[in-house]
């Protein structure tokens, strides 16, 4: 039998009201079921890439986060709480007691969240270019800007983050549909999802983490750079950490490699390695 630490599946304090989030679904119904978690500005469209692919072996459910595409927008600010406690609604919502999931940038800190908080929902997990902590500031700062000016303002930056320009000009009808989607992401959903950033520090959950946990790194990701993933790789008792080609936004500069990873970890396939070679 496995040990694991305990943890409440919330802290009273951080306890919230969840909404039930847009999600679409797609594979067999027999399937194990995997969740799909995406980017700060982004929809589900973010994950379309790796969905055909991936419901061929899975029952996979992509969502829009709170305050982003077809979903409610509450008034914020929100706390990663909130956006667990959204994730584990959706679940009670699909009769599911358990299920895989992979989040991309705020959506791997969902991922952490829900791993540390409700071990008992979450089996495997995937983090892609993700953090468990960032300088506060920035994120106050750009939460300010899309309130005062709206997600237009800060769109072409992001983009800029999300690809590597060689991509963006291979590929400029991409990097322009998902500057529009970042744009028509409502300022409140947007600037609620920043504050969740701020105040984020799940640096003291990622040793509570139990599930079999894939970490991927963008090499060439300036928003949250390689560092991030090694520092999380190291503090998860059961990962494995993986470099691919680009920038920030894996599923689609990376497509092809984040689709061949999440199926081979999802599908059980790869050896949860040990500390040290986790840290070799």
């Amino acid at each position: 039998m496995r040990l694991r630490t305990a943890a409440p599946p919330f802290d009273p304090l951080e306890e919230t009201v969840s909404v039930d989030v847009h999600h679409v679904v797609q594979g067999p119904r027999d399937a194990p079921l995997l969740v799909l978690s995406g980017s700060l500005g982004s929809t589900l469209q973010m994950w379309r890439p790796q969905i055909d692919a991936l419901s061929q072996d899975f029952r996979v459910v992509a969502y829009d986060t709170r305050g982003h595409g077809g979903s409610p927008v509450p008034a914020g600010p929100y706390s990663l709480a909130d956006l667990g406690g959204d994730v584990l609604r959706l679940l009670d919502r699909l009769g599911a007691e358990r299920a895989h999931f992979a989040g991309l940038s705020l959506g791997g800190m969902t991922g952490m969240w829900l791993a540390a908080r409700a071990p008992e929902r979450i089996d495997r997990l995937a983090l892609l270019c993700t953090a468990p902590h960032l300088e506060p500031d920035g994120w106050r700062r750009r939460a300010e800007t899309v309130r005062d000016e709206g997600t237009g303002a800060v769109a072409d930056g992001v983009v800029q983050r999300w690809f590597t320009p060689g991509y963006a000009e291979r590929e400029p009808g991409v990097a322009e549909r998902m500057r529009a989607m970042v744009a028509g992401t409502p300022a409140e959903g947007y600037a609620g999802c920043c504050a969740a950033i701020q105040h984020m520090d799940l640096r003291p959950d990622l040793p509570r983490v139990a599930a079999p946990t894939l970490v991927v790194a963008g090499a060439d990701d300036p928003a949250t750079p390689p560092e991030h993933a090694e520092r999380i790789a190291a503090a998860v008792p059961h990962a494995r950490l993986h470099r691919v080609d680009g920038a920030h936004l894996a599923s689609w500069e990376s497509a092809d490699a984040v689709t061949g990873l999440l199926r081979t970890h999802f599908g059980g396939g790869d050896d949860t390695p040990t500390t040290t070679e986790k840290n070799r």
